[in-house]
C-alpha cells in the first residue's frame, strides 16, 4: 500500500472505525482451498476454510467458519493430520463502509496492505459486489497496478 496513513484517513471519512485486531493465522496443508486457524486471543479463535481465485482485482470467495475456544487442541489435531503450511501474523485495523469491511493490515515480515471484503446480501450477484469494491478502490486511491494476486501466506512463503 503506497500511503497507509492517507488510506486510513480516507477510510475514517468513509466508514465506522471498529478498532484494531491482532490476528495469528496458522495455515494447514490442504488439497484444495485454504484451511487456517485464526487466533484472536488465548481463548478465542476461528477455524476457516475458504476458496478464492488467485487473480488480480475483486474476486468472489466461498468460506465456512466455526468459532472455537480450544485453539491449542484444534492446532495440535490439524497439525498431526495435515501439517502446518505456514503462519501469518498481522495487526488489522477494521473499518465498516456499508456492507464492506475495509482491512488495513500490517503483516509481519511483509508490510502494509489494504483488503476489501464486500459481504454480499441475499439476492446480490457477484458483479454487484465487484462494482462496490471497484468504487471503494477508486475512493481509496487504489491503482490497478498495486493489486496483488496472492494471499499473505503465499507472499511469506515466497520470501523464505
Amino acid at each position: 500500500m503506497p500511503n497507509p496513513s492517507r488510506v486510513k484517513q480516507i477510510a475514517e471519512q468513509l466508514g465506522k472505525d471498529k478498532g484494531v485486531i491482532l490476528q495469528e493465522d496458522t495455515f494447514f496443508t490442504s488439497k484444495r482451498g485454504r484451511l487456517k486457524l485464526r487466533r484472536f486471543s488465548a481463548t478465542h479463535g476461528e477455524l476457516i476454510y475458504y476458496e478464492r481465485p488467485d487473480k488480480p482485482g475483486p474476486n468472489q470467495s466461498h468460506y465456512v467458519l466455526c468459532t472455537t475456544g480450544d485453539l491449542d487442541g484444534f492446532k495440535k489435531v490439524l497439525q498431526e493430520a495435515l501439517g502446518i503450511d505456514g503462519i501469518v501474523r498481522k495487526k488489522r485495523h477494521l473499518f465498516l463502509v456499508g456492507q464492506t469491511r475495509i482491512h488495513l493490515d500490517e503483516v509481519e515480515g511483509l508490510g502494509n496492505f489494504l483488503e476489501l471484503e464486500v459481504m454480499l446480501q441475499e439476492g446480490q450477484r457477484a458483479e454487484d459486489g465487484m462494482a462496490i469494491a471497484n468504487k471503494l478502490m477508486e475512493k481509496l486511491g487504489v491503482k490497478k497496478k498495486n493489486l496483488i494476486t496472492s494471499a499473505y501466506i503465499d507472499l511469506i512463503k515466497k520470501r523464505s
